[in-house]
C-alpha cells in the first residue's frame, strides 16, 4: 500500500497513541497531545475562514512558544505552507523576504507587534498571538483530513536561509522530505515515548525546527524555550526532567559559564547534540563533565531539512581514550539514514580518504531540498549530477568519518597555502580565557591574505596578543598564526541561532577590495 508521507501523519499519530499525555510545555501554558491536535485543527479552520488556500505562505514571526509548533501542523493540515522567519533579521531584510514569498497571513508575537506593523503592508491579514490568535482558534474545528488527499510531493515548508553567506533564498521542503527525514533522525534521537525534548534552538532555524516532526512522532513531550538564558534552561532540565536539547557552539559556551552548575539536578540529561558551527573536543569534553551525558557533533543544512551527518559512535572504529572519543564526538560524523555524502574535488572527483585532502562536500538524498523558491537559476547552480553543494570544505576517512575544515568562502589562502579558519578557531578557542573568537581572511600586501582573529574575553579574565600568540605556539603552524587582533568584551555578530556572522567580520578588512574565493 502505498500511503502519501506527509508531517501530517506523526501529528495524529501522536493524538491516537498518546492522547492523554503532555505534548507540549510553553511557560505556564501545558497541552496534552489530544488538546495540542485540536488547537492545530482549529488553526488549520481559523485560516481558512481567512481564505487561506492550498500552496498559500503562512508566516510566523515569533519565537519558541506553543502557538509556533501549532502552525508546523495546523497550517500544512490545509494544504498550506508554513514559513517561520528570523525574528533576529532586520525590518529590512524581513519585508524582501516577504515581497519574495507573498504570505496571506502573518502571526506574530506581540513583542514583535512594531515590527509586524510594518510589515502589514506586504500581508493581507496578520494576527498577533495571544487574545486576538485565540478568537481565530475559536471560529471552527475542521475534521481530521483524508490522508490520501496530501500530495507528498507537494510544498509544505518554506525557510528561508540565515543570509551569513549572502542574500537568503527560500529553501522549499515537501511533505515527503520532511516525513523521511523525521524518520532519519529517528534513528539518532532516543524513543522512549516517556523521552522530554528541550527545543533550545529556536525553531525558526534550522536547527530547531529539524527535531519537532521526529519528537511528535514519537510522542516525546517538547519543552518550549522562549528565549535562551541559561539559568533558565539549566532549571527547565530540573523541573521537567529533560532528556535531549540541540545546541549551537555559542549556546553551550554559554551553558559552561552558568555559575554554579552543580545546584541543578541535570541527571536526567542523556543526549546532546551540537550543530550549526563547527565544534571542538574540548567543547564536548566540558560539555560531557557539566552534564554526564553523550555530547556528539551533527551536521545539515536547511537544504538538507536539516540532519545530513552525525558524529556518533560506529562499531568498526575503534575508541581507545577518552580524547579519541572527544575527537570522534566532535566531528561532522557520518550519513544518517536516506543520505549521501561525498567529499570532492572541483571536477567531482572524491578527494582520497586520507584525513588530510580537502574538497567540498557534496549530498544528495530523500533529505534534499526541491529547490530554492522562485530561483530555478540559483537551484541548478547548487546542482550537479544530482548532487547538492554544500559550500562546506572537509576532508574524511576511510571510515567515512567527515571532517568540516571551513566554508569555501572562508577558507584563507596566506602565501599559496590553505588555511582553515575552523582550526585556527579551534586552536584559540582552548584557551581559557575566551568566551568566542571568529578567524577571517585579511588582505595582506606581502601574502595576499592573513588570519585576522576576533576574541570576545570572558567577563573577569584578561588577554592580550602576546598571551594568545604564546598560547598557540606549538598548537598550530607558524604560517596559521593570526596576524591581527581584535579583543573585546562585546559578542561577536551572530545569526539567530548564534551563528557567528564572519562576512560583516571579513568586510571590516576588504571594503573597496576584491577577493576571489577559493574554487
Amino acid at each position: 500500500m502505498i500511503v502519501p508521507l506527509s508531517p501530517v501523519r506523526f501529528l495524529y499519530r501522536a493524538v491516537d497513541l498518546f492522547a492523554g499525555k503532555t505534548g507540549v510545555v510553553s511557560g505556564e501554558h501545558r497541552f496534552t497531545y489530544a488538546e495540542f491536535g485540536e488547537r492545530c485543527e482549529r488553526l488549520a479552520a481559523g485560516l481558512l475562514s481567512e481564505g487561506v488556500k492550498p500552496g498559500d505562505r503562512v508566516a510566523y514571526l515569533s519565537l519558541n512558544t506553543h502557538q509556533l509548533i501549532e502552525g508546523y501542523f495546523g497550517v500544512p493540515l490545509i494544504h498550506a505552507v508554513i514559513m517561520p522567519l528570523n525574528v533576529r533579521l532586520a525590518a529590512a531584510e524581513l519585508a524582501a523576504i516577504l515581497r519574495h514569498a507573498e504570505p496571506r497571513v502573518l502571526i506574530y508575537e506581540p513583542d514583535f507587534a512594531p515590527l509586524a506593523e510594518h510589515l502589514r503592508p506586504l500581508c493581507p491579514r496578520a494576527f498577533a498571538t495571544g487574545p486576538e490568535y485565540e478568537e481565530l482558534l475559536r471560529r471552527d474545528r475542521i475534521p481530521r483530513p483524508d490522508i490520501f488527499s496530501f500530495d507528498e510531493n507537494s510544498l509544505c515548508e518554506l525557510f528561508y536561509t540565515s543570509g551569513s553567506t549572502g542574500t537568503p533564498k527560500g529553501v522549499m521542503l515537501s511533505h515527503r522530505t520532511l516525513y523521511l527525514h523525521a524518520m532519519s533522525v529517528a534513528t539518532l534521537m532516543m524513543t522512549e515515548d516517556s523521552g522530554v525534548d528541550l527545543h533550545t534552538i529556536p525553531l525558526f532555524h534550522a536547527n530547531g525546527w529539524g527535531q519537532a516532526h521526529t519528537a511528535t512522532m514519537h510522542g516525546l513531550t517538547q519543552v518550549m524555550v522562549r528565549r535562551f538564558d541559561p539559568p533558565q534552561v539549566m532549571r527547565l532540565i530540573q523541573e521537567e526532567k529533560a532528556n535531549f536539547m540541540a545546541l549551537v557552539p555559542t549556546m553551550a559556551g554559554a551553558l559552561l559559564q552558568c555559575p554554579n552548575p552543580g545546584q541543578y539536578d541535570l541527571s536526567s540529561m542523556r543526549y546532546v547534540m551540537l550543530g550549526g558551527a563547527a565544534s571542538s573536543p574540548e567543547l564536548v569534553a566540558a560539555l560531557e563533565k557539566v552534564f554526564q551525558c553523550q555530547v556528539i557533533g551533527g551536521y545539515g543544512l536547511t537544504e538538507t531539512s536539516p540532519v545530513a551527518a552525525c558524529a556518533r559512535d560506529k562499531a568498526t572504529v575503534t575508541i581507545a581514550s577518552d580524547e579519541e572519543r572527544w575527537r570522534r564526538h566532535s566531528m561532522t560524523g557520518w550519513t544518517v539514514p536516506g543520505c549521501e555524502l561525498r567529499v570532492v574535488d572541483l571536477q567531482m572527483n572524491d578527494v582520497p580518504r586520507d584525513g588530510a585532502s580537502i574538497g567540498e562536500v557534496v549530498v544528495r538524498g530523500d533529505l534534499v531540498m526541491e529547490g530554492y523558491y522562485k530561483e530555478p537559476a540559483a537551484t541548478a547552480a547548487a546542482m550537479t549530477d544530482g548532487w547538492l553543494h554544500t559550500g562546506d570544505m572537509a576532508v574524511w576517512d576511510q571510515e567515512q568519518y567527515v571532517q568540516i575544515v571551513d566554508r569555501r568562502k572562508d577558507i584563507i589562502i596566506s602565501g599559496g597555502e590553505n588555511i582553515s579558519s575552523i582550526e585556527v578557531e579551534r586552536a584559540i578557542g582552548a584557551h581559557p580565557a575566551v568566551l568566542e573568537c571568529a578567524v577571517v581572511a585579511a588582505p595582506d600586501p606581502q601574502w595576499g591574505e592573513v588570519p585576522a582573529a576576533f576574541i570576545c574575553v570572558k567577563p573577569g579574565d584578561k588577554l592580550d596578543e602576546d598571551q594568545l600568540l604564546q598560547f598557540l605556539q606549538g598548537r598550530i603552524g607558524r604560517f596559521k598564526m593570526p596576524r591581527r587582533f581584535q579583543f573585546s568584551d562585546a559578542p561577536l555578530p551572530k545569526t539567530g541561532t548564534g551563528k557567528i556572522i564572519k562576512r560583516q567580520l571579513r568586510e571590516t578588512f576588504w571594503e573597496g577590495k576584491e577577493r576571489r574565493v577559493q574554487g
